[in-house]
């Protein structure tokens, strides 16, 4: 019943295509991603194989400007459920990736900047010469719950390989107006994934962070046919209904200027820093708390001194000084490459320079004083 939905969908490329289903492994991470049979590149392009179902964001995590493949796999027979948090609960045996990707650059080790959304490149048919792969990682979901799993492509581009413990990749980033910038591209090690998905400083699980119903919430081209993604889930039977109370409410896209500039960088702080500040996050000491549901101004940092920012201040006196950025720490750390000042922590060597001039008109936007 599922694999003809799939059908009906497109998202098999052609009847001749020879696919395989995907493999779980409940125990050890096999060394090669190709043992867990998400993807076929035996023929020079990137294909999903049966099951494996893409899906985008309505406002993406900046990653060094790198393009996401993101797809999920639900075993046969089993559905994800809406929990009473309203997040979405998926059964044992649920594998979720993550392929980060370049379009390449006309000179060897050089990549072009990518848009954050999907689309540029077709995900069930990506032309392995325009691109280059980097890495792959997998959320699995076994009887211990989640776990982090990471794999880094070869030169060939024909198999992805487990790394424990990182990797890093000196690539060399060519802007729309040919500028050239060279940065280290960060593979994290297994534990560093827990830097991100583990949002809960107390339960300190690993869960996902994307395929949370406000971020995922949208619609999404499938072939030719562009159909909400929690409906389509539905309809896949890979969601069990797609929103049984109704109340879903999509972040925007922060890049979308039809929006208000508040809604537009709420929804772009919620992606990018909320995993770590808000009330229960592993940021909570910082009294910060950036989650797009926030309601009082000190909670984003208007006017907030800061507690546990160390030498991250810049030198400033408050997270957000209205109608100031550039007396608001909240924009130093955002700008800044700096190691041990820099937020996100983890996931970029480089300035993410439209979301900075997004914040800072958000902050010079704002009335009143400290």
């Amino acid at each position: 019943m599922r694999y003809l939905t799939i059908l009906v969908f497109g998202l098999v490329v052609g009847c001749t295509d020879i696919r395989t289903t995907p493999v779980f492994h409940a125990g050890q991470n096999p060394s090669n991603l190709s043992d867990w049979n998400l993807f076929d590149v035996s023929s020079g392009s990137l294909h999903l194989n049966e099951g494996v179902i893409p899906y985008d964001l309505n406002s993406s995590l900046f990653t060094d400007y790198a393009l996401k493949l993101r797809t999920i796999w639900v075993p046969e027979q089993e559905s994800g459920q809406f929990e009473e948090s309203g997040e979405i609960g998926f059964p044992v045996g649920t594998v979720i990736s993550k392929t980060f990707y370049y379009p390449k650059g006309s000179e060897p080790g050089t990549v072009m900047k990518g848009d954050e959304v999907l689309g540029t490149v077709d995900p069930l048919l990506m032309n392995l010469e325009s691109v280059d792969l980097i890495e792959t990682r997998l959320l699995v979901l076994r009887d211990s719950g989640w776990e982090a799993v990471s794999y880094v492509w070869n030169e060939g581009q024909d198999n992805a390989k487990l790394t424990k413990i990182g990797d890093v990749q000196n690539l060399t980033l060519v802007d729309e107006d040919s500028s050239k910038t060279s940065f280290a591209y960060l593979v994290p090690d297994i534990n560093q994934c827990a830097g991100c998905h583990v949002p809960n400083n107390t339960s300190r699980k690993l869960a996902p962070l994307g395929i949370r119903p406000r971020h995922f919430d949208k619609e999404f081209a499938y072939k030719e046919i562009k159909y909400n993604q929690l409906k389509h889930f539905e309809i896949l039977e890979y969601l069990n209904t797609s929103d049984p109370s109704g109340a879903v409410s999509p972040n925007v896209d922060w890049k979308n200027t039809e929006y208000s500039i508040d809604q537009r960088a709420r929804a772009y702080l919620d992606i990018n820093c909320s995993h770590c500040h808000n009330p229960v996050g592993p940021a909570d000491i910082s009294g910060l708390d950036l989650t797009v549901s926030a309601i009082e101004k000190i909670d984003l940092g208007v006017c907030k001194l800061p507690i546990a920012a160390g030498s991250g201040t810049g030198g400033r006196s408050f997270s957000i000084v209205p109608g100031e950025p550039d007396a608001s720490i909240l924009i130093y750390r955002l700008e800044t490459t700096d190691l041990g000042a820099m937020m996100p922590e983890l996931g970029r060597s480089l300035q993410h320079q439209e979301g900075v001039a997004l914040i800072r008109d958000w902050v010079a936007d704002m009335e009143g004083k400290c």
